[in-house]
């Protein structure tokens, strides 16, 4: 029986599995479960808390911060992805010419990816110093302008500011990905498009970005994932400020639950990105139905 076991690819995949489904139901599976409880209790620090039913999430829709902070992740998600993906796509076209050192400018792209969050919010925070800002006295410099830029300070600057950060950070991420997309396309396609008299143009809209859809849709998905539900890099610069400006339904969850001590209705903010993160994800499943049916499959 053993023996049948082993041999049988089924059981034997269930088998290899095991050791990841076990970390994701501890690490993952029970803390979105107690927090998707949480959210129904008026729980505190230090507290047991009891069921309250909707309460939590019928004050937070009429809550002023909490539709704010649902604007600003609106705006910093769809302002900062789409910066991203055109930026990163341009990156990965230029990449995937025969340039010289190559493989050099691979490495330096990645570089903003690879730092840790926290010192690249530290290191913009330092860009955008009120006083000593290094690009308001280049463009001073310039002539640019006469004053320094309140980066920080102003509630749309901020806005701006940390969606530059954002897409500093994120741009290598969906470059170096696209570029892999792009490395699977023959170029026999091309050859065949430009023998045709296919322009330039012609040959990205009817061979590359058919061909790279299904990579930029689990590309696009991911970015929006990690952008509708960053936490560090704005804690970090701006902390929410200034006058809530820049507080996001992640920052503002952990402000409400941690120091302000409400877990309940700060588990609450948390489950309701949930169904914004489905969409995403069910804007990648039909991304890949879109790729079956591009190989020839049934779907």
């Amino acid at each position: 029986m053993l023996s049948r076991f082993f041999n049988n690819r089924n059981s034997l995949g269930l088998l290899f599995m095991l050791p990841t489904a076990v970390l994701l139901l501890v690490f993952l599976t029970y803390p979105l479960g107690l927090g998707v409880w949480l959210g129904f209790t008026d729980t505190k620090i230090g507290g047991s808390g009891k069921f309250i039913g909707l309460a939590n999430y019928a004050y937070l829709i009429g809550d002023s911060l909490a539709q704010l902070s649902l604007f600003n992740t609106v705006f910093y998600t769809v302002l900062a992805s789409v910066l991203k993906f055109a930026l990163g796509l341009w990156l990965a076209l230029l990449l995937n010419k025969n340039l010289p050192f190559k493989s050099f400018f691979r490495a330096v792209v990645l570089l903003p990816w690879i730092v840790p969050t926290a010192l690249s919010a530290l290191a913009f925070w330092w860009l955008y110093d009120a006083q000593f800002s290094v690009i308001s006295w280049v463009l001073t410099k310039m002539g640019l302008i006469h004053r320094y830029i309140d980066f920080l300070g102003d509630p749309w600057n901020a806005r701006l500011s940390t969606v530059a950060a954002n897409v500093w950070r994120g741009v290598p991420f969906v470059a170096i990905s696209l570029l892999a997309g792009l490395q699977t396309i023959s170029p026999s396609l091309y050859e065949a498009a430009a023998i045709d008299g296919a322009t330039p143009w012609q040959q990205f809209r009817f061979i590359t970005l058919p061909l790279l859809t299904p990579i930029i849709a689990v590309v696009m998905t991911f970015s929006v994932l990690f952008t509708f539900t960053d936490f560090q890099l704005i804690y970090v610069l701006t902390r929410g400020g200034p006058l809530n400006a820049t507080h996001l339904m992640a920052t503002l969850s952990f402000q409400r639950a941690i120091p302000g001590g409400s877990l309940g209705e700060g588990a609450a903010l948390a489950t309701m990105m949930i169904p914004f993160l489905l969409a995403a994800i069910m804007f990648s499943y039909f991304g890949l139905q879109r790729r079956g049916w591009q190989q020839g499959g049934d779907k």
